[in-house]
This record gives C-alpha cells, structure tokens and sequence, in this order.
C-alpha cells in the first residue's frame, strides 16, 4: 500500500471519527472563531451543520457570561494546557432557542504553520446533574427527618413529663387547703400544652411556607398600635423585673401583612426575654420613611456565639449556648422565611454576653397614599 493511500485512510478515520463521535467537539482558532463543529456538537446546540462555523464561541454561552469568559479563552490562548473543565462546577450552554442546559468542557490545543486552535469535547450532563440533586435533596430530607425525630423527642418530652406528674400530683390534693397546690399544678399543665401547641404552630407553619401555601395580604394600620398591642401580650412572660420599651420615629401608617409581621415580630421578642436575665431591658424601635418600615429589637440577653451566627436562620439549628433552654430550632428559620415574603432584610449584631439587637427592614409602597 502506497504512502498516499495509508494517509487518505488516516484521513477517513479521522474524519469518521469527528463526525461520528457520541461527544460534541469543535474547533476554534485564537480569535474565539469557530472553525469546524461536529455533527454531535451541532445537534446539541440545535444547529445545522453548516451554520456554526463562522461565529463567535460565545454564541453558544449564556449572555451573563461572555465577558468573563472572552477573558478566559484569551488567557487559555496565551497559554495554552490540555485540561478538563467543569469538574467541581456547573458550566452553563445555551441552545439556538435559547435554552440553557449544564456541560462539561474539556479542552485541548494544536498548532499549524498558520494558526493555533483549541479543541473543546462538550458533554451534556443535564441527566448526571438532576440524578445529583435528587440524592442532594434525599440527603438533605433524610438529615432533616433524622433531625426532626432528635429534636421532636427532647421538646415533647419535658412539657409530657411535667403534663404527667402534675395530673399524678392533683389527685392526692383532695382538700379546700390544697387548692393553692392545685392551682399551682393546674398553670404547670397549661404552660405545658401551650408549650407543645406552640412547636406544633411552627411545623405547621413550616410546611405551609415549604408547600408554597403563605399568602402575603399587605393591609393599612397603625404600626405603632400593632407594637403596643404585641407588647402587652408579652408582658406575661417577662422574667422579674424585666421591662420593654418602645419608641417610634415618623408615620404611624404602614402598608404590610401584619399576619406575618406579627409573627415575626413576637418571635424575636419572645426570645429577647426567654435569653435575657432578670433586671434586664428589651427594646424595640420602629421607624417608618417614604420606602421603608424599620424595626429594631434589641436585648441584654446571652448573645449568640461567633462561630454559630452563619448557621442562625438554618431549620433546626440552636446556637450551642441555648441548649439547655427548651425551643425547636425553627422559630428564627420561619422568621427569616417570613422576611423573605415581605421582600424585605434582617440583619443581627450580637456579642456573647452583651445581647443581640435584630433589624427588620421591610418596603412599604404606595405609603404616601396613607398619610
């Protein structure tokens, strides 16, 4: 066999293996431009064969990306490796229509007397990515299952005791003299059922948040007799000489979901006074402007540690110097939920020790409408 026919089956081959390979390849020179594209390549863009070539790399990446990209494929070019991409990470291609799906781009490089050209094998990975984030999911329902069963047994268990013992103490009090015994037991028990109802509002209130269920219903009011009426409710559970003070600056009329906010709001000041000693002070501060509502609660309490204030507003997280403290891990997770559907922020500053001070700012629109 002549050296010209072994170089024409070469070229066969080759080209057999270009065109027919289960893998999207395509060739650029050092100007981004595309220069061939395989049959593979271009059924996965949802190009015909013929239209790639000629057009800008970044055609086949989504808008977001081209100028951080443009500066990539120019430093590859200057130095060109053979390496893989996308391991680690999630790279992003947009088909002709205009449909982005995940790949993965490994990339090589050659030389000819005229020009330098990088080869990129293009992967469809969409299937390994959803298979991935069904196990994440799994895992993460798994954990939270595991974790829902942990917490459920230490917080139902304390208030089910003390139902118990309580009921087995009333019975033997059967005199006038020891109605005081009973009444003593009888606000041990509701204390205790108020306990449970109260985890039982926050797995409710998850779920519904979860299953998409939270209507936000914005309503004018009177933001500063919504406050006046919170704190009167809360008075019950302050500690012996614990006090709340309120001050308010500008409007009085705001324009939001008192539903959530309400729910919000008595949830950070329940803590404020369940983390907070005898004596202390609890405040909160509401400011209203043309955009903004603005509420600002702070307390004297035992603060929050420095390496648990990232996780504070996971489900199920309690900060590891309130352990010892009964709550399910879920009331700030709804908060920050709660905050969300308002479309507003919380930010927190806290020091161990030295208290935490919790800023709720929410937009009020259309306020001027009100005043």
């Amino acid at each position: 066999m002549h050296a010209s026919e072994n170089l024409k089956n070469q070229d066969i081959r080759f080209e057999a293996l270009f065109n027919y390979a289960s893998l999207g390849i395509i060739v650029v020179n050092k100007n981004g431009i595309i220069e061939l594209s395989n049959h593979f390549a271009n059924t996965l863009f949802g190009y015909d064969d013929t239209t790639l070539t000629g057009e800008i790399l970044e055609k086949l990446i989504p808008s977001r990306y081209h100028h951080k990209h443009v500066g990539q494929r120019e430093k590859y070019t200057h130095d060109p490796k053979a390496r893989g991409m996308g391991i680690g990470m999630t790279l992003s291609a947009i088909r002709k229509d205009g449909t982005e799906f995940p790949v993965e781009v490994s990339l090589g490089h050659f030389k000819t007397n005229d020009d330098q050209f990088v080869i990129a094998y293009i992967a469809d990975i969409t299937k390994r990515k959803e298979n991935e984030e069904q196990i994440i999911k799994q895992k993460e329902v798994n954990e939270l299952k595991s974790r829902f069963v942990s917490m459920a047994s230490h917080e139902f268990r304390t208030p089910l005791s003390t139902i118990l013992s309580s009921i087995s103490l009333l019975a033997k009090y059967s005199t006038t003299e020891d109605q005081p015994k009973r009444d003593r037991h009888i606000e041990r028990i509701k204390s205790s059922v108020k306990s449970l109802t109260e985890i039982l509002n926050e797995f409710l209130s998850l779920g519904k948040i979860e299953e998409g269920k939270v209507d936000v219903k914005a309503e004018v009011f009177d933001l500063t007799e919504f406050i006046n009426n919170i704190t009167n409710e809360l008075n019950v559970l302050l500690k012996s000489n614990q006090t709340i003070q309120y001050k308010h600056t500008g409007s009085k009329i705001t324009y939001l979901d008192s539903n959530l906010l309400k729910h919000v709001i008595v949830n950070l000041m329940s803590n404020a006074i369940k983390f907070s000693p005898e004596k202390s002070k609890i405040s909160i501060t509401t400011t209203i402007d043309e955009d903004n509502t603005k509420i600002v609660i702070n307390d004297e309490g035992i603060g929050i540690p420095k390496s648990d204030q990232i996780h504070l507003f996971e489900r199920f997280f309690r900060a590891s110097n309130v352990t010892n403290i009964q709550g399910t891990g879920l009331g700030l997770h709804i908060v920050g939920r709660y905050i969300e559907l308002l479309n507003g922020s919380i930010q927190y500053i806290s020091e161990l020790e030295k208290g935490s001070t919790f800023t709720i700012t929410l937009p009020s629109k259309n306020l001027n409408n009100f005043n």
